[in-house]
């Protein structure tokens, strides 16, 4: 548990510009707080202490905002940004030295038993609010944008964007013409098609009628 506590804080370090010292990660990053309270709930979860375990993370969620299950597994170096409102279930599995944003829910789709949590591999990026449902794979060095619903796998190497998500970019090459701010409406897309189903079935009509 310490490596990893030195782990976490190295993490901050090397990747969150703003981070100026070791006192000031250890006294102010409220991500940091909340995952070492996990892996202090996680411990007492493996010895079947559910009770302890449960009310350690909760009281986590009241100091931090930040809500993970003592029953997910996270590997080291996960860097939480800011934080309010993450939440990561109980089945939930994160890898080594991945990027969290504020908002972010790695859950279930209330539908599942067993395994109902997300999957993500080493070095994933999750942007702020991005909700990612399911118990399938994010695979390792994927980017997920900001508001994004991820709702089935996401391949290694790969960006997705939108509601519901789709894959923009994969090993390095875009696959859709997407970026994080000009994502498709669903609803919008449609409206389109029936709008020109209708305009071809009045031009039917209209050639009827002559």
């Amino acid at each position: 548990m310490l490596d990893k506590i030195r782990e976490d804080i190295q993490s901050i370090r090397d990747r969150d510009p703003a981070a100026r010292g070791t006192i000031e990660i250890l006294m102010t990053y409220s991500g940091l707080h909340a995952v070492w309270m996990y892996r202090i709930a996680h411990a007492f979860y493996k010895k079947k202490c559910f009770f302890v375990a449960r009310v350690i993370s909760q009281f986590a969620r009241f100091l931090t905002g930040i809500e993970i299950h003592p029953g997910a597994t996270i590997g080291k170096g996960l860097l939480i940004d800011h934080g309010s409102g993450v939440v990561i279930g109980e089945t939930a599995e994160i890898g080594d030295n991945c990027l969290i944003y504020q908002g972010v829910t790695l859950g279930g789709t209330g539908k599942e038993h067993g395994k109902r949590h997300p999957t993500l591999g080493n070095n994933v990026m999750v942007g702020s609010g991005a909700k990612i449902l399911g118990p399938f794979k994010v695979g390792d060095n994927a980017k997920i944008a900001a508001n994004a619903v991820v709702l089935e796998e996401v391949p290694p190497n790969s960006t997705a964007v939108g509601v519901p998500a789709k894959i923009v970019k994969q090993d390095g090459k875009r696959t859709q013409d997407l970026d994080q701010i000009h994502i498709p409406d669903p609803v919008q897309m449609e409206l389109n098609k029936f709008k020109a189903r209708i305009d071809e079935l009045e031009n039917k009509i209209n050639e009827l009628e002559k």
